[in-house]
């Protein structure tokens, strides 16, 4: 993508596994978000604290962040691996590990490797789903995005969907 030119939303792409978790180890099922999703901005939600000393000095530090993303709306397809997976939360009231998920923020305006795909950041992650049901235009199952904060810097190759985490 050429220098100084402003990235198009699409090129920031959004990857949810749709696998049950305990399904075999290594094996997700990557799900691209966007299809009928209007907007998706992961929230930072920043924990900050505020010091300040005897001399009237503030010290400011950023000590954590609480990060979520709000998928809004979703309309179920039937056969979409991220339905399937939506409506196993809402028909069984899952809990715990029951939502357990990872996600992949792929960086597609930067230079693809052909061996390696895109650079891209993968997270641990838990679905809440917020509601179901919806109007006229169809069955929506909004769901919220619940990033558990240990990213892991690497690359996805978007046609086969795998992630590779980077060398250390």
């Amino acid at each position: 993508m050429e220098k100084n030119k402003k990235i198009e939303r699409k090129w920031m792409a959004h990857y949810i596994d749709a696998a049950e978790p305990g399904a075999l180890e290594g094996s997700p099922n990557y799900v691209r978000l966007g299809k009928d999703l209007e907007e998706y901005s992961p929230e930072l939600s920043a924990n900050v604290e505020k010091t300040r000393n005897i001399l009237g000095e503030t010290s400011t530090l950023v000590t954590s962040y609480e990060k979520s993303g709000s998928v809004e709306t979703y309309y179920a397809v039937v056969g979409d691996p991220l339905f399937e997976r939506l409506q196993g939360i809402v028909d069984e009231c899952k809990i715990l590990d029951g939502c357990d998920t990872t996600v992949v923020e792929v960086h597609m305006w930067e230079e693809e490797d052909p061996e390696k795909g895109f650079p891209a950041v993968k997270d641990d992650a838990v679905i809440e789903v917020s509601s179901y049901g919806g109007d006229s235009n169809g069955y929506q199952i909004p769901f919220t995005i619940h990033y558990k904060g240990a990213p892991v810097k690497g690359h996805f190759k978007a046609d086969t969907k795998t992630f590779t985490p980077a060398e250390e």
